[in-house]
């Protein structure tokens, strides 16, 4: 009896171990499944966001095209041409600028 209590200890703590690494390798085993998963979500949204991307580049390569333009607000927006009376000329911005010599015009009031 005295000697099969240490194969017994023994024994026991070799099931306890099997046991614990089983376990451990369910543990990870599941964890790659889930980052598996993950990863391939992940791929389909990259795969998505790039063919977005692709699509607003051809957006943006038809809207630099001044004839194009016009075609979709007329077409699109129901846009027309000004006609001459809507046209309000505007004057140069040299014109705007305040000269150097001049005073502000609430510095002449005071005067």
């Amino acid at each position: 009896m005295k000697r099969s209590r240490p194969f017994l200890v023994l024994w026991s703590l070799a099931v306890a171990a099997s046991v614990a690494a089983f376990v451990l390798h369910l543990g990870l085993r599941s964890r790659t499944f889930k980052l598996g998963y993950e990863l391939g979500r992940a791929r389909n949204e990259q795969a998505q966001l790039r063919e977005t991307k692709r699509v607003l580049e051809l957006e943006v390569a038809s809207f630099q095209n001044p004839q194009r333009v016009e075609v979709i607000a007329k077409t699109l927006l129901g846009m027309q041409s000004p006609t001459p009376d809507r046209i309000i000329p505007m004057r140069p911005l040299a014109d705007q600028e305040p000269k150097p010599n001049a005073a502000p015009a609430s510095a002449q009031a005071q005067r």
